[in-house]
């Protein structure tokens, strides 16, 4: 009896070896991918929570310099959110708090290379269309009118149409060019909820061109006067 199961434990270890001399190396680097997977992954993740804390500290440095008026460490710290973690939201954030601090005092032409990254490199989709909304009001303050126009004119995200429409009846108005800025403030008007109190902000706009709310809510976007 004990020489049978003998005779039955060694032809099983007979088969766990052919077994393992067979399958054994893929198994064994199988185990080493998915532990390098998880052990990557995990690396990953501790890399992207640092990069949040340290991209949020420098947001909170722009944002504590533009209180206080200190345009050096605005611009110091934002450079230093631009250049080490410019893949995060925080860095978007906080170019739009530098690029206001700037224009609020006057510093136009440093703040337009603020927004233009903003409006180019952002990570978030909202930003990004901030950003091409207040660089497009930085140059009409410098009657840049065509460069306005030109940043408005890309993609923007489905919640920002009536300001881009607004903004561009604004940049019509300027240039004299009453038709196509009637049209866009009624697109402006049309995309706007009608319990939004900027809507009549609009309003006042197409009244003082001569252009009847009846008519601004009856026409279709690209309407003529």
């Amino acid at each position: 009896m004990a020489n049978h199961f003998d005779l039955q434990e060694q032809e099983q270890l007979d088969q766990i070896k052919h077994f393992w001399n067979t399958w054994g190396t893929l198994i064994t680097w199988v185990l080493i991918v998915i532990m390098g997977g998880l052990a990557a992954w995990n690396g990953y993740q501790f890399w992207q929570g640092r990069q949040a804390q340290q991209a949020a500290a420098l947001a909170e440095a722009v944002e504590a310099a533009a209180q206080s008026g200190d345009l050096v460490r605005v611009e110091q710290a934002f450079g230093d959110l631009k250049s080490g973690y410019a893949g995060t939201a925080q860095a978007g954030q906080a170019g739009l708090v530098a690029a206001k601090a700037l224009a609020d005092a006057g510093k136009w032409d440093a703040a337009k290379p603020v927004l233009a990254w903003v409006a180019e490199k952002a990570a978030d989709e909202g930003y990004r269309a901030l950003g091409k909304l207040r660089l497009a009001g930085v140059l009409v303050e410098e009657k840049a009118y065509d460069d306005a126009l030109a940043q408005l004119s890309g993609s923007f995200p489905v919640e920002f149409a009536a300001m881009v429409a607004d903004r561009k009846g604004d940049v019509f108005a300027l240039q004299d060019k009453k038709p196509e800025a009637v049209v866009e403030y009624r697109r402006a008007y049309q995309a706007l909820d009608e319990r939004a109190e900027y809507r009549l902000l609009v309003e006042a706009k197409l009244n003082a061109l001569g252009a009847r709310v009846d008519a601004a809510a009856a026409a279709q976007p690209g309407s003529a006067a």
